[in-house]
């Protein structure tokens, strides 16, 4: 089993990935099959980084690491996120849309892998 947490704008597998790792509302913690290629659990944790002065992302990645999750999928994480998720071994991988979707392409090994910090340079300027 694998399992994933995804910066999510609500509780279920129709709502949109969040741009926003530190600061989604809600984490999907979802859990796949690689064998079947399925999800087989799906869990709904508040984000209570979200409100945070400061800090947000690596209150964040704290929380998902609790969960122990191999891997999150988000659009943009800054670099203290970044850093404390690779220090602890969880890859991340970068999705946009429906979450049921991205969950889609991330089971047929078609999302982009995160290599580096790509949040502040974004922030701001929507």
């Amino acid at each position: 089993m694998t399992k994933i947490a995804i910066s999510s704008t609500g509780k279920t597998l129709e709502s949109e990935v969040d741009a926003r790792f530190g600061r989604c509302a809600y984490f999907l913690i979802v859990e796949i099959d690689e064998k079947k290629k399925e999800i087989k659990n799906v869990k709904a944790i508040e984000n209570t980084a979200a409100g945070q002065f400061g800090g947000a992302g690596i209150t964040a990645s704290q929380l998902v690491a609790n969960e122990k999750v191999n891997a999150v999928i988000t659009t943009n994480l800054g670099p203290k996120a970044f850093q404390v998720l690779n220090q602890l071994g969880i890859e991340i991988y970068q999705g946009q849309g429906k979450i049921k979707d991205v969950m889609e392409r991330f089971i047929e090994g078609k999302l982009k892998k995160i290599e580096q910090a790509t949040g502040p340079m974004f922030m701001g300027k929507q």
